[in-house]
């Protein structure tokens, strides 16, 4: 591994401060947060929730550097390929970490703080990286987090040293391996984690389950992709599978689990599914309309990759004849320009679908957090799951 890999894995644990940070904000939800469910209406997190929230993040990233600097470098290592590292590290170099907050909210929710629970929990984001390496070469995506994607870096190391075949194949092909490898790894570091064996167990059938809807989620988004626009019902069920199931039910569900609170499940489970949809309709806004500085993808990526996506399937079927013919040639278009994709955004303005799909976002927020005004749920847990929705779904575009 070389200097500026190494410089890169030791800035993050002294940021991170591995272990440091159990005594404070991060380990104990015992803080002040604002009251829960102040109408339907998404409202901003509390200055003190974001104080925790960001003091169990930078714990996560600290114990998967530490993870990563320990078990997955000295592997890649052997590899031959030398960048392969480099490339691990930035992928958890950063992130919002919210699949590992919400598994240790679901275990806040029936235990006290713990920093083995919280370990475990960071296992999630190797899971996350997974996802994206095989994202970004399915979509052909030469951006991540506003820097060359890992299989675009990958096949310019083939470029730079003459080797043989094609660079596009070398790259996509490595990306995937490590995206294997990354599968691995995450289970690994939950089961070295600290909690003990049977702990662990209760968990499994729900991670399982999580891993399995991920895959199937993502078969059938690219269907949806190569095939006739799908219907809207076809959209949203691919965004639960895909994306919120595994983003919020399934970690709150394996939290719940993991602190032996069964009964918990029905509830987080439905408050995962209405807010795991909405995220997943934010995101397809941002798609859209978010900027390059917010999303780290070009302007309007999901238009320039043709994605069947809430928005755009929204907008065809709300538009008119005409501006549904401007859509079908956007669509089938050889290649897009900037010029295009801005029309295109106007075109899907004109047709109300924006408003639509964020009064829907409200809707889902206004369903999730009613599921947790539960009495087997503490104050402070309704309160912290009542901010991580507005966490989900304020993001700017």
């Amino acid at each position: 591994m070389d200097f500026e890999v190494r410089a890169r894995l030791g800035r993050l644990r002294t940021d991170g401060k591995v272990g440091d940070l159990r005594a404070t904000d991060a380990s104990s939800p015992r803080v002040a947060v604002a009251p829960p469910f102040a109408g339907a209406a998404v409202v901003a997190p509390g200055a003190e929730f974001e104080i925790w929230r960001n003091g169990v993040r930078q714990t996560a990233l600290a114990h998967v550097s530490d993870f990563v600097t320990t078990r997955c470098v000295p592997q890649l290592d052997r590899t031959g390929i030398d960048i392969a590292a480099d490339v691990l590290v930035q992928f958890v170099d950063g992130g919002k970490c919210l699949r590992s907050t919400f598994m240790y909210l679901g275990w806040l929710c029936g235990a006290g703080p713990d920093s083995a629970a919280l370990r475990a929990s960071a296992g999630l984001e190797l899971l996350q990286a997974f996802a994206l390496l095989q994202d970004d070469v399915m979509d052909d995506s030469p951006l991540r987090r506003g820097r060359a994607a890992a299989h675009v870096r990958f096949g310019e190391w083939h470029r730079e040293r003459g080797l043989s075949g094609s660079q596009d194949r070398f790259g996509a092909s490595l990306a995937t391996l490590l995206s294997d490898l990354c599968l691995v790894w995450a289970e690994q570091m939950m089961r070295e984690s600290g909690l003990e064996t049977e702990v662990l167990a209760r968990a499994w059938p729900h991670y399982d389950a999580m891993r399995i809807e991920l895959a199937v989620g993502q078969i059938a988004d690219v269907a949806n992709d190569a095939g006739a626009l799908p219907d809207l019902d076809a959209v949203l069920d691919v965004a639960r599978r895909k994306s919120g199931n595994y983003t919020v039910r399934r970690p709150l569900e394996i939290g719940a689990a993991m602190a032996g609170r069964e009964e918990l499940i029905d509830p987080l489970g439905g408050y995962g599914n209405a807010l795991g949809e909405a995220f997943q309709l934010r995101d397809d806004v941002l798609g859209v309309f978010g900027s390059p500085e917010v999303t780290g993808k070009p302007a309007g990526g999901d238009l320039l990759e043709r994605k069947a996506t809430s928005v755009v399937v929204a907008a065809h079927r709300m538009a008119d004849g005409a501006i549904r013919r401007q859509f079908n040639d956007l669509m089938t278009a050889e290649e897009l320009t900037e010029s295009d994709v801005a029309h295109w955004r106007t075109l899907i303005v004109a047709t109300g679908a924006a408003d639509w799909i964020e009064e829907l976002i409200s809707d889902r927020v206004a369903e999730a957090v009613g599921y947790v005004r539960n009495d087997r749920i503490d104050d402070w847990a309704q309160s912290a799951l009542a901010d991580m929705a507005s966490v989900c779904t304020l993001r700017a575009t």
